[in-house]
């Protein structure tokens, strides 16, 4: 059985016990928070696609920690210009934890 969920504006394919790290979410560690914006749901040979969200599907996940990414380097430069930038970025991120798919 497996999922496509949309979180804070990116898809994710979730089955039941997948760990997701999506962008941060406002909610507290340990929380538990229902996913409404199910795409599709497919179970064998049962499959729905939602115009845009599938509303008898509901996800259940649970807040796991609030982590930081890796650090990604843009690095600026233009030739005969005297000119280099380097900026750093991390993102902030969300630990889920899919606890159940409920179709």
């Amino acid at each position: 059985m497996f999922a496509i969920v949309e979180i804070a504006g990116y898809q994710y394919k979730v089955s039941e016990g997948d760990k997701v790290e999506s962008v941060r979410l406002d909610a507290a560690e340990g929380q538990e928070i229902n996913l409404d914006k199910v795409l599709m749901f497919g179970n064998d040979s049962d499959v729905r696609i939602g115009q845009p969200f599938l509303k008898d599907v509901k996800v259940s996940a649970k807040i796991g920690k609030h982590t930081r990414g890796e650090k990604m380097v843009a690095f600026k430069f233009r030739r005969r210009e005297n000119y280099a930038r380097t900026v750093g970025h991390r993102q902030d991120l969300t630990e889920l934890t899919i606890t159940k798919i409920a179709a």
